[in-house]
């Protein structure tokens, strides 16, 4: 099993998109990037749209190698809509060429979805049915390829219990060789995605940790709870982490790391480059920009 992080936080973009190759196939985990629009009530700086116009290609690039393409749920930094956003770096042209020809499996767009999610997956729907390969509703199933198999989770919260963010599908990949679960948004929050993720005893874990920028805000006890969480899936299944995505939108994610009981990796240090959580340091970055005196602790172009 080839296993190649495509985009993510520490490469500089909201994401957490892989692509796993198994044999002569190619699976596409996820295939969405986007920036927050307001971060410390400032919009994205020069070097994000840069590393988000990056992750695009990347995007796009691994969508022709690919056979089957997942979708955990309707965000727009998890799937790549069919309209021209400035923040997705999506486009129609974009969207068609990741989806024609290909089995989608994808999170249930009328069960256990919230409102706002239900709205994108009919219009994800409506332009990617007459193109792709196929379509299947992926929650809670078990697909046997030959070569690979993959399970899929039930739909668990998109974070904590009773969370208004709707839920998410996790995928298990399995070529022999190798157990990659991909976590998506569960942020290692509830009993649920904790549960099925022991149960699947993997070699791999990629998830996104707890959104600890928010706590206090919209979040509350996500450091202990995720810490908990991910501290026992790590006893109990010895598998090997890699934690991007809401987690690295915090700077203080590297003392987060120093707390697990094993240390993980992001997707920039298992491709062996530097993180570069540009969002988090929106602040400084603009500031840069501008000619300001502030720093970074890693390298800009």
């Amino acid at each position: 099993m080839r296993i190649i992080p495509i985009a993510s936080e520490s490469l500089g973009v909201r994401s957490l998109a892989v692509y796993v190759e198994t044999g002569k196939r190619g699976v596409l985990i996820d295939p969405g990037a986007a920036l927050g629009p307001k971060r410390y009530g400032l919009p994205p700086a020069k070097a994000e749209l840069e590393a988000l116009d990056e992750a695009r290609l990347r995007i796009q690039s691994y969508a022709r190698k690919a056979d089957i393409v997942t979708i955990s749920h309707y965000h727009y930094d998890h799937h790549t809509p069919f309209f021209k956003g400035i923040y997705e770096s999506s486009s129609e042209e974009y969207a068609r060429e990741i989806y024609t020809g290909k089995l989608l499996l994808i999170k249930h767009p009328k069960e256990n979805i919230n409102f706002s999610q239900r709205k994108r997956a009919w219009a994800f729907l409506k332009n990617a049915g007459p193109i792709a390969e196929g379509i299947e509703y992926a929650d809670g199933r078990f697909f046997d390829f030959g070569d690979v198999i993959m399970e899929f989770s039930p739909a668990v919260p998109h974070g904590s219990e009773g969370s208004r963010l709707g839920f998410v599908l996790m995928v298990m990949v399995d070529d022999g060789t190798r157990r990659l679960i991909h976590a998506s948004d569960t942020q290692f929050l509830n009993k649920a995605s904790t549960e099925w993720i022991i149960k699947q005893v993997p070699d791999l874990i990629i998830g996104d940790g707890p959104p600890t920028y928010l706590e206090g805000y919209r979040v509350r006890n996500a450091w202990k709870e995720g810490l908990g969480n991910l501290n026992r899936i790590i006893r109990e299944t010895g598998a090997e982490i890699i934690l991007d995505h809401h987690l690295i939108r915090d700077k203080r994610y590297p003392k987060f790391f120093e707390e697990l009981e094993t240390e993980p990796l992001t997707f920039a240090r298992f491709l062996k480059r530097e993180d570069k959580p540009l969002e988090a340091y929106r602040k400084e970055l603009h500031k840069i920009e501008k000619g300001e005196d502030a720093k970074v602790p890693f390298e800009l172009r």
